[in-house]
C-alpha cells in the first residue's frame, strides 16, 4: 500500500458470538475495497471458503479458529482488519488481537442480540480501552428486529448505544437503509451491492427517522458543547459538525454508535467503512504505554512518529513452512528489512531477513514499516507478547490477559515413530497460543495437553494429524480441579534428621487460613518473625516449602489455592540448620495445618447458554439439571427459548450428542468459564476415595 499519514491509518479488529457473521463481514470488506474480485461463502458450494478462514479445518467445521490479518484501502485511508473467532474456546485470539489494535467493530445478529460470547467480547474491548462500532447484522433473517439489539446494548452491556443508521425494512423485505448523519437513504444494488442509490429518505419511515435522528444529536451533544448548545436552541447541526461530535463520543469510549446491515445480502457494509474512517481511532488517537527499565518501570506515553526510537509488541506466532512467523504492531519510530531489533525481555538482537504484510494466508513483502503498522517479519524468534527496541532505549510493553485453562486430555502419539512429529507439534502449538499447555504427569508418565475446552483440545489433536501427520491417542478428558481450605489450621513441625556427620534441623510455627474471596493472587506468604527465632536467611526457604506444599493437594492430587501462610515462631540449631531443612520444616508443617483447615475440592463452574426452540424447552431444561446444572434465567425469542445456566464442567462431557439429540439438531450452546465452586460433598468423598485407591496401586 502506499504510504500515507498516521491520521489516515485504522487499525481494526472484528469480533462477536460465534455465528453473528465476522467472517462474511470481512468478505465483503475486502471485495468492496478490491482486496478480493469474487465473494466466497463461508461454508460456499464451490468448496473454496472464506477467504479470511484459510485453514481447512475452519472450511470444513465453518467456524473461525484463528485470528486472520489482512489490510486494504478505502476512500484514501489504510485500513489493517483482523477476523477474530468467535468460538469461546479460541478466546486468546481475540485478546491478542483487541491487545495491539486501535479500535473495533462488534458484530451482534438482528434476530439473538446481545448473546454469551458478546458479552465476553465486550468485557475484552473495555480491558484494553478499545473504542467500537457495533454491526447489527442479519438484517435480512426472520424474527430480525434491530430496535431490540440496541436495547439489549444499553441493558446488558451498559452501553449508551444509538442508531446512527436505521433500517428500510426488515427481514425478506429488508431494503437498505438511511444515514442519520446525512439524512439521505442508501440502497445497494448489483449483483453483490456494489452500486450505492442515493435517494430521499421514503416516506414511510421519515418521521421515525427523524425521531431516533434527534435522539441521536441529543446523546452526543453530551461529549460536544457546539451540538449540545445547537440541540438546546432547536438548530440542527451540519453533517460534519455531527460526525465530529460522534467522532469525540466514541472515543470517549462512553457512546456506541450503532449501524444495522446484512453482510450476506450486501447491504450497509460499505457505509460501515465510512463509519471506521470517520469515528474510529487513528494509531496517534490511542495512548498506548511502555514501561521505561532504565528508570525503574516509569510509564513512558508512547508517540506515532516514525522519527522516534522503535518499539513494537509481537502479540502472535505462527509457525509456518518457511519457519516462524511473527506479527508485530509497531507503536513508535520505524523498521526495514536488514534492520537489528533487539528483545526486551532476553536482550537477544536479531536481524529482520524479511518483512511482509499479511492477506490472510498470502505474504506481501514490503521494504520498510512505520508506527501504526501490523507487520508480519520472519526469522525472529521470540514469545508471545515481547517487546523489541532499536537498542537505543529499553522499553516493554504490558502484555496480555491470559486466562487459565479450564480442561486436560491425556494424548499420546499412536506409533512409536511419531514420537518426534508429536514432540515438534507440541512445541509449536504452545508457542502460538499461550492458552494451550502441555506438561508430563511423572506419576503416571503421560503426556498431559490443557486448553480452554473440548473443541479446543479436538482441533489441536486434528491438526497434530493433519500438518504433522502423526496419529494421535486421546485418553479421557480431565477436568481442572482444584483444592483450597475453609478455616484456620495451625501448625508446630520440628524436623530433625540425624545422618553421619552434622542432620537436619529446623522448626516452624504458625498457621495457614483462607484468603478472602476476592483476592488477586492464590497464595500469600507472611513472615511474622520477631526476635529472630528462624534465621532471616531461612525465611525465604520457608517460603519454598509452602509453595511446594501447594503443588499438590492431600485430597486429589490437585493444586491448592486461596492459602496464606504465615509464619510466627521456630527455632534453629548453629550447625543443623539449612535452608533443606527449613524448606522440608514448611512442607511438613503445612501438610501437618493442612488436615485440621477444613479442606475442600473445587470443580470448575462454567456459564452455559443453550438455545433451542420452544417445544423443546423442557427436556433441555431437565438435561441441565441431571448434570447439576442451576438454571438462572430462561427467555423466549421469536419461538426459540435461551436458558442460562451455571454447570460444572464435570458433567458436560458429552452434552452437545445430548442436545443434538433431544431437539432434533437444533439446540445449539455455548459455555465459558465462570468460577470455582465446592464439589458437593458426597462427590468430593468418592473423588477422595478413587484418588487414595489410585496411589495404593501406584505404590504396589
Amino acid at each position: 500500500m502506499a504510504r500515507i499519514s498516521t491520521d489516515k491509518v485504522r487499525n481494526i479488529g472484528i469480533s462477536a458470538h460465534i455465528d453473528s457473521g465476522k467472517t462474511t463481514l470481512s468478505e465483503r470488506v475486502l471485495f468492496y475495497t478490491k482486496k478480493i474480485h469474487k465473494i466466497e461463502e463461508v461454508k460456499g458450494k464451490s468448496g473454496v471458503g472464506a477467504t479470511m478462514d484459510f485453514m481447512d479445518l475452519e472450511r470444513e467445521k465453518g467456524i473461525t479458529i484463528q485470528s486472520a490479518a489482512t489490510y486494504c484501502e478505502w476512500k484514501g485511508y489504510n485500513v489493517n482488519l483482523i477476523d477474530t473467532p468467535g468460538h469461546v474456546d479460541f478466546t486468546i485470539e481475540v485478546e491478542r488481537s483487541l491487545r495491539v489494535l486501535d479500535g473495533a467493530v462488534l458484530v451482534l445478529c438482528s434476530v439473538a442480540g446481545v448473546q454469551s460470547q458478546s458479552i465476553t467480547v465486550d468485557r475484552q474491548m473495555k480491558r484494553y480501552k478499545v473504542p467500537r462500532i457495533c454491526f447489527i447484522n442479519k438484517m435480512d433473517r426472520a424474527g430480525a428486529n434491530p430496535f431490540r439489539g440496541v436495547k439489549m446494548l444499553r441493558e446488558k452491556l451498559s452501553h449508551n448505544a444509538h442508531l446512527i443508521t436505521y433500517p428500510i425494512g426488515a427481514e425478506d423485505q429488508f431494503r437498505g437503509v438511511v444515514d442519520l448523519v446525512t439524512f439521505r437513504a442508501f440502497y445497494f444494488d448489483g449483483d453483490n451491492g456494489e452500486n450505492i442509490r442515493e435517494e430521499d429518505v421514503p416516506a414511510e419511515i421519515l418521521e421515525e427517522s427523524k425521531t431516533y435522528r434527534e435522539e441521536l444529536i441529543a446523546a452526543v451533544g453530551e461529549f460536544d458543547e457546539l451540538v449540545g448548545n445547537k440541540f438546546i436552541e432547536g438548530q440542527q447541526p451540519t453533517v460534519d459538525e455531527l460526525r465530529a461530535a460522534i467522532r469525540k463520543a466514541t472515543l470517549s469510549l462512553n457512546f456506541t454508535p450503532v449501524m444495522t446491515g446484512s453482510a450476506y445480502k450486501n447491504k450497509g457494509v460499505q457505509l460501515l467503512l465510512d463509519a471506521v474512517t470517520y469515528y474510529l481511532p487513528s494509531p496517534d488517537q490511542k495512548e498506548n504505554i511502555a514501561l521505561d527499565q532504565h528508570k525503574s518501570e516509569a510509564k513512558v506515553i508512547l508517540k506515532s512518529d516514525s522519527e522516534l526510537p522503535f518499539v513494537g509488541l509481537a502479540f502472535k506466532l505462527d509457525d509456518g513452512r518457511y519457519g516462524q512467523l511473527t506479527y508485530m504492531r509497531i507503536y513508535q519510530g520505524r523498521v526495514k528489512k536488514g534492520d537489528v531489533i533487539f528483545n526486551s525481555a532476553n536482550d537477544k538482537k536479531v536481524k529482520i531477513p524479511r518483512l511482509v504484510q499479511m492477506h490472510a494466508d498470502e505474504m506481501h513483502d514490503i521494504e520498510e514499516s512505520q508506527a501504526g503498522d501490523i507487520v508480519a517479519m520472519f526469522g525472529v524468534d521470540c514469545a508471545s507478547g515481547d517487546t523489541f527496541t532499536d537498542g537505543t532505549i529499553k522499553y516493554t510493553m504490558t502484555s496480555m490477559f491470559i486466562p487459565n485453562a479450564v480442561i486436560s486430555l491425556a494424548i499420546a502419539p499412536k506409533d512409536k515413530t511419531g514420537q518426534g512429529n508429536f514432540s515438534k507439534a507440541l512445541n509449536k502449538f504452545t508457542k502460538e497460543d499461550p492458552t494451550f499447555r502441555v506438561h508430563r504427569d511423572e506419576e503416571s508418565a503421560q503426556t498431559i495437553i490443557s486448553g480452554m475446552g473440548e473443541l479446543h483440545l479436538e482441533i489441536y489433536c486434528e491438526r497434530i494429524k493433519r500438518e504433522y501427520n502423526c496419529e494421535v491417542v486421546v485418553g479421557k478428558p480431565q477436568v481442572a480441579f482444584r483444592e483450597t481450605i475453609t478455616r484456620r489450621g495451625e501448625f508446630n513441625y520440628t524436623h530433625k534428621k540425624q545422618t553421619g556427620g552434622s542432620g537436619q534441623f529446623g522448626k516452624v510455627v504458625g498457621y495457614i487460613e483462607p484468603l478472602p474471596a476476592d483476592a488477586a493472587v492464590t497464595y500469600e506468604f507472611v513472615d511474622d518473625i520477631v526476635g529472630g527465632s528462624i534465621p532471616r536467611e531461612f525465611i525465604p526457604a520457608c517460603d519454598k516449602g509452602f509453595q511446594e506444599a501447594i503443588k499438590e493437594g492431600r485430597l486429589i492430587g490437585f493444586p491448592i489455592v486461596g492459602v496464606r501462610a504465615l509464619i510466627n515462631d521456630g527455632a534453629s540449631h548453629d550447625v543443623d540448620s539449612s535452608e533443606q531443612a527449613f524448606k522440608t520444616a514448611a512442607l511438613m508443617g503445612f501438610r501437618e495445618a493442612y488436615e485440621k483447615a477444613g479442606p475442600v475440592v473445587l470443580e470448575p463452574i462454567m456459564k452455559l447458554e443453550t438455545q433451542a426452540p420452544e417445544e423443546f424447552q423442557g427436556s433441555v431444561m431437565g438435561q441441565i439439571n441431571q448434570r447439576r446444572g442451576i438454571i438462572v434465567n430462561s427467555t423466549s425469542n421469536e419461538g426459540y427459548a435461551i436458558i442460562e445456566a451455571k454447570v460444572p464442567l464435570n458433567e458436560m462431557f458429552g452434552y452437545s450428542t445430548d442436545l443434538r439429540s433431544a431437539t432434533q439438531g437444533k439446540g445449539e450452546f455455548t459455555m465459558e468459564f465462570l468460577e470455582y465452586s465446592p464439589v458437593p460433598k458426597q462427590n468430593q468423598e468418592e473423588m477422595v476415595k478413587k484418588h487414595q485407591e489410585k496411589k495404593a496401586k501406584e505404590s504396589k
